[in-house]
């Protein structure tokens, strides 16, 4: 019996991984939904093209290791509502930690990231932006869900975001 349970659960782990980070997808067939998902094996693609010198080659070994891009967009106030909440059921079930957030007026945005394989790597990264927005005056809810998985080095994006913004002070202090 333990060998059944065992083999159940051997069967099962990767499809956990799968079912996680699809649960926004939902969103990506809904009318007044805009989408954009990058799958790792455009990522893999993208890797393959190593010019762009120095900087260029920095980019693509970033992005190599990147599972999923998900992008889901809408100004629909009911579809905007069901973002947020299945945000909120998302951030209960999974081991994400806060890493800021920022309100402006009636727009909120939340950053949120889940640990990697060590400190100077994390494995995801999860924006929400909820809030009012005024288009000719007519007041429209507008929600982003913004999710990246893979593995992403914190040094890397620290040396790159170094190379546009110099003197911006951003580094990644190792522990």
């Amino acid at each position: 019996m333990k060998k059944i349970i065992l083999l159940i659960a051997i069967a099962i782990i990767p499809f956990t991984n799968y079912a996680q980070s699809s649960i926004f997808d939902k969103f990506e067939d809904m009318d007044d939904v805009t989408t954009v998902v990058v799958t790792k094996e455009a990522f893999k693609m993208l890797a393959k093209f190593k010019s762009g010198g120095e900087e260029g080659a920095e980019y693509f070994d970033m992005i190599k290791g990147l599972n999923s891009f998900r992008v889901f967009t809408t100004d629909n106030s009911d579809i905007a509502d069901q973002m947020g909440n299945v945000v909120t059921k998302y951030l209960k079930s999974e081991k994400l930690t806060e890493l800021m957030r920022v309100k402006e007026k009636d727009t909120k945005v939340k950053i949120y990231i889940r640990s990697g394989k060590d400190d100077d790597h994390v494995s995801e990264l999860l924006m929400y932006v909820s809030g009012i927005e005024k288009y000719n005056n007519e007041i429209k809810a507008e929600s982003v869900i913004l999710s990246l998985t893979g593995d992403i080095d914190l040094n890397k994006i620290s040396k790159l975001t170094e190379a546009h913004i110099p003197n911006s002070g951003i580094k990644v202090k190792k522990q």
